[in-house]
């Protein structure tokens, strides 16, 4: 979700610096600070976004790509930014992934049998109908692979590499399964990137390296990962049955929303506010991304009805 909104009063918002330093010009946000407090003041002592983030999840609940949920959620707020007299409001049609979950699970085989908490990796192939049942090789990192790639031929390698932050963690996530493949496995599991964990996985995009074979890819929660990485240090033989009916669809239409509130001083500047309306199929995407996207939305909206 994209909007176009006045400069000095957004960078006012978003810039709340120091004061001047001692012989320049006074800052930004020194300028606009009375602004920003009355945005800041009118924003806590309205409740509008809350309510607003929760029609879009209970409403409209999970907005895959590709979806009808999706589509309905962009018409409501597209009709919602006309009510608030926001300027140009228009979705832009923009061609988007097509992806569907499917049925999928994953079960411990060896040395006992326990139904593992799986999600299956956005944008995965599909397994076999049968599933894929392989020996599991778990591996902490990718140098870790590197030194006993001759040991994943024909398994499925997990990837319990422990979370440090999000934008190192998820790399796994990202290029897990093509660095499998590399390296000779038949899927590709990974820890979940979460910090905490209730033994719930969390799902996310991967990608492939088109130049190596596509594999499935799905992530294990917490618990389970670590579960299956102490079995293997006590010497026991770990097998797991992978089953994905993961689907990649013809693309599909869908809109970009657009919303402007053109600034008096300098109309031809831009600032854009945005987040994303779409979210995973496996919740209501209230965190990702239906906070972030209203959040952007409300700030443009009290600026326009505090003039």
């Amino acid at each position: 979700m994209i909007h176009r909104s006045m400069l000095a009063l957004t960078a006012g918002l978003a810039l709340l610096a120091p004061a001047e330093l001692h012989g320049q010009r006074p800052s930004i946000a020194t300028a606009y600070r009375s602004v920003a407090d009355s945005l800041i003041q009118a924003a806590t002592a309205d409740s509008a976004a809350y309510e607003r983030v929760g029609v879009l999840v209970d409403r409209f609940g999970h907005r895959l790509a590709g979806s009808r949920s999706l589509e309905a959620a962009i018409d409501w707020v597209l009709a919602e930014m006309k009510k608030d007299g926001l300027q140009n409001v228009r979705g832009e049609t923009v061609s988007v992934t097509h992806w569907e979950r499917g049925q999928e699970s994953a079960e411990l085989v060896r040395p006992r049998r326990q139904r593992l908490a799986m999600l299956g990796l956005g944008g995965s192939v599909a397994t076999p109908a049968t599933g894929i049942t392989a020996p599991v090789l778990v591996v902490a990192s990718f140098e870790e692979l590197v030194r006993r790639r001759a040991e994943a031929k024909g398994k499925i390698v997990l990837f319990d590499a422990p979370f440090t932050t999000y934008g190192e963690t998820r790399r796994y996530r990202t290029d897990g399964a093509s660095a499998a493949a590399r390296a000779g496995a038949v899927a590709c599991l990974i820890r979940s990137v979460a910090s905490e964990s209730i033994r719930s996985p969390h799902t996310g995009r991967t990608r492939y390296d088109s130049t190596v074979a596509r594999i499935p890819a799905a992530a294990l929660s917490v618990e389970d990962a670590m579960l299956l990485h102490r079995m293997q240090d006590r010497g026991l033989p770990v097998v797991v049955t992978l089953r994905m009916g993961a689907r990649q669809l013809p693309k599909a239409r869908s809109r970009n929303v657009v919303a402007e509130l053109v600034g008096r001083e300098k109309p031809e500047e831009v600032v854009v506010l945005g987040g994303h309306i779409d979210s995973w199929d496996v919740g209501q995407g209230a965190m990702d991304d239906a906070g972030g996207s209203v959040a952007a939305w409300e700030a443009v909206r009290l600026m326009h009805r505090l003039g």
